[in-house]
C-alpha cells in the first residue's frame, strides 16, 4: 500500500504536470511538450490511484485497461483529421456517462455512512455530479452526431424553448431538494432517475437547437462540462487530484467559450442556455444576380500572380480539411518563401469544427508556427497584401458580418479579406457556408473565383508555379 504522505506528493506532482500542459498548449511551439506533461501527468495519477486504493480483482481492472488502451490507440491511429472534431465529441460523452456511473456507484455503496451536515453535502455532490455528467453524455452524443452528418447541422427550435429550459431547471431544483431530504436510499432513487432524465433532455435540447456552424464553440462547452463533471466526480470519491483535474478542463474550457463567443459577436449565457446560434433573423443579402457577376480565374493564372506578389495571405477554412489540401498549401507556401515572397497564414478563431482545428493540420503539413497568426493579429494588415488565397473558409471572411446589419452574422468578427488587392477563392460551387448566408465577397471586383477540389487545384497550381520557376 502507498501511504497517504506518498499519495499525495504523486497528486501534487501529477497536478503540476497538467498545469503545465495547459500552459504549453497555450502556443503551437510548445504544444507537443504539453501533451508529453499531460500525459505523463495522467500516467503518475492512474498508477499511484491504482496502488494507493485499488486492493482486489487486479486482474479484471488490467483487462479493461487494457480493451481501453488498445481501443484509444487504434481511433487515434486511424481517424482522421477531419474528424477529429466527431471524436472528441464522442470522447467528452465517455466523461459524461463516466460520472453518471460513478455517481450512481458511489449513491449505491451502503459501507458508507454519513449523517448531518456530512450526509447533504455528499448527496450533493453526487446530485450535481449526475446532472452534470448527463447533460454532458447526452449533449455530446447530439454533437457528434451533427458533426458527423447523421443529424442535421440545424437548429431543432422548439416553441417556447426558453421556457421549457426554465421548467427544467426549476424541476432539477424541486427534485434535489426532495432527494437531499429523504431518509432512505430507496425513497431518494425515484427523484435521482427523474433527475437523470430530465439531465439526459436537457443535453438533447440544449445541443439540437444549436446550428452546425456554431459547433466549435459547442465543442469547447462540452469540454468544459465534462471537466465540471469529473470535478464533482471527485468530490463525491474525495479524490483531490480528480478535482484539480476537472477544475483545470472546466475553467480553460469556460474559458476558451467565452473567448469564441466574443469572436462569433455572441453572447456566453446563451451558449449555457441552448440558445445559441438560434437567431431568427433573416438576411436582407439580394440574390446572386442582384449583387453581380462572379470572376472566375484558372490556375494558370492564379500562378502568374502569386508569381509577381510579393506579399501572399492564406486564409484556410473547414474546406481545406475536407479536401485535405493542406499539405499542398504548404507546400506552395515553402515555394513562395523560398523566392522571398512574404507568406503568412490567417486564421479566424472559429474556422474548422472545433477549436484549433486549423492550426493542427498547419501543423500536421509542416507549415512554420512563426508564420500563423490569429485574426486579431493580421486583420489590419490586408490593404497590404497583393493576394489573398481563402480556402474552404466562407462564412468567417463574409462581409456581411459588418455591411449587413440584418444578417444573421451581423457583428461578427470576421477575416477582412476584401481588402487585399486581390483576392482569390478556392471553393467547389457557389453554396452558402453553415449559417446559410449568401456571401458578397464572391461578387466583389477584386475577387477571383477558382472552382474546384480544393487539393486538386491546389497540386496544379503547384506543377504551374514549378513551370514558372
Amino acid at each position: 500500500m502507498i501511504s497517504q504522505s506518498m499519495l499525495t506528493v504523486a497528486y501534487l506532482g501529477a497536478a503540476v504536470l497538467f498545469i503545465l500542459a495547459l500552459g504549453g498548449l497555450s502556443s503551437n511551439d510548445k504544444a507537443r511538450r504539453g501533451n508529453l506533461y499531460g500525459m505523463f501527468g495522467m500516467a503518475i495519477a492512474v498508477i499511484i490511484t491504482i496502488l494507493a486504493e485499488v486492493e482486489a480483482n487486479f486482474e479484471l481492472l488490467a483487462a479493461v485497461m487494457i480493451v481501453g488502451g488498445l481501443l484509444g490507440f487504434i481511433l487515434a491511429r486511424k481517424v482522421k483529421m477531419t474528424q477529429m472534431p466527431e471524436l472528441v465529441a464522442i470522447l467528452h460523452s465517455m466523461v459524461g456517462l463516466a460520472a453518471v456511473i460513478v455517481g450512481y456507484a458511489n449513491f449505491m455503496d451502503t459501507t458508507q455512512v454519513f449523517s448531518g451536515a456530512e450526509k447533504v453535502i455528499h448527496e450533493l455532490e453526487i446530485y450535481i455530479g449526475i446532472y452534470i455528467g448527463g447533460l454532458t453524455f447526452t449533449g455530446s452524443v447530439i454533437a457528434y452526431g451533427k458533426l458527423s452528418a447523421i443529424i442535421s447541422g440545424k437548429p431543432v427550435l422548439l416553441p417556447g424553448r426558453h421556457v421549457l429550459n426554465l421548467i427544467l431547471l426549476v424541476t432539477v431544483i424541486i427534485l434535489g431538494w426532495m432527494f437531499v431530504a429523504v431518509d432512505t436510499h430507496a425513497n431518494a432513487l425515484l427523484p435521482l432517475y427523474i433527475m437523470t432524465a430530465i439531465a439526459f433532455i436537457y443535453g438533447i435540447h440544449m445541443v439540437i437547437s444549436i446550428g452546425g456552424a456554431d459547433m466549435p464553440v459547442v465543442i469547447s462547452m462540452l469540454n468544459s462540462y465534462s471537466g465540471w463533471a469529473a470535478a464533482a466526480t471527485g468530490f463525491m470519491l474525495s479524490n483531490d487530484l480528480l478535482i484539480v483535474t476537472g477544475a483545470l478542463v472546466g475553467s480553460s474550457g469556460a474559458i476558451l467559450s467565452y473567448i469564441m463567443c466574443k469572436a462569433m459577436n455572441r453572447k456566453f449565457l446563451s451558449v449555457i442556455s441552448g440558445g445559441f446560434g438560434s437567431k431568427t433573423r433573416t438576411s436582407s443579402s439580394t440574390t446572386a444576380g442582384e449583387q453581380g457577376d462572379v470572376v472566375e480565374i484558372n490556375v494558370y493564372e492564379t500562378a502568374l500572380l502569386l508569381n509577381q506578389a510579393k506579399r501572399v495571405m492564406i486564409v484556410p477554412g473547414y474546406g481545406m480539411a475536407m479536401a485535405q489540401a493542406q499539405h499542398a498549401v504548404s507546400e506552395i507556401a515553402m515555394y513562395l518563401m523560398g523566392k522571398g515572397v512574404n507568406v503568412r497564414f490567417g486564421i479566424h478563431p472559429v474556422a474548422g469544427r472545433m477549436p484549433g482545428h486549423m492550426n493542427v493540420l498547419l501543423a500536421e503539413a509542416k507549415v512554420p508556427y512563426d508564420i500563423v497568426f490569429e485574426m486579431d493579429e493580421i486583420n489590419d494588415d490586408f490593404p497590404n497584401i497583393d493576394v489573398t488565397i481563402v480556402i474552404g473558409a466562407n462564412d468567417t471572411v463574409n462581409p456581411s458580418a459588418k455591411e449587413d446589419p440584418d444578417s444573421p452574422i451581423s457583428g461578427m468578427p470576421v477575416m477582412e479579406v476584401w481588402n487585399s488587392k486581390t483576392c482569390i477563392v478556392f471553393k467547389r460551387g457557389m453554396a452558402t457556408g453553415y449559417s446559410g448566408v449568401e456571401n458578397p465577397l464572391f461578387f466583389k471586383d477584386n475577387t477571383r473565383m477558382l472552382f474546384g477540389d480544393a487539393k486538386e487545384s491546389m497540386a496544379e497550381l503547384v506543377q504551374q508555379l514549378n513551370l514558372l520557376t
